[in-house]
């Protein structure tokens, strides 16, 4: 059967437009959320074992070593523990 010369064309309908902010919708994030997470809370533990010896002997050098190490120490375990 021939279409009607009349009829409307049937077509799919557009979507609605999205207002365009210039920022691109799926740009994946800089750091995970287990990433964040881990780091976090390995600061947190370096600043808290960093301030200890600070505060009891005043020596600023041993205090960034004791947070740097325990920072750093903290990091791998935290990896296999919080996943």
């Amino acid at each position: 059967m021939a279409r009607d010369s009349h009829s409307p064309i049937h077509a799919q309908p557009e979507p609605p437009s999205q207002p365009s902010t210039g920022l691109p919708s799926a740009a994946p994030p800089f750091l995970s959320l287990h990433t964040t997470v881990v780091l976090l809370v390995a600061a947190f533990f370096g600043v808290v074992m960093g301030g200890l010896p600070f505060l009891s002997e005043k020596s600023v050098p041993k205090a960034v070593a004791a947070g740097l190490t325990t920072a750093t120490v903290s990091t791998p375990v935290l990896h296999k523990l919080i996943g």
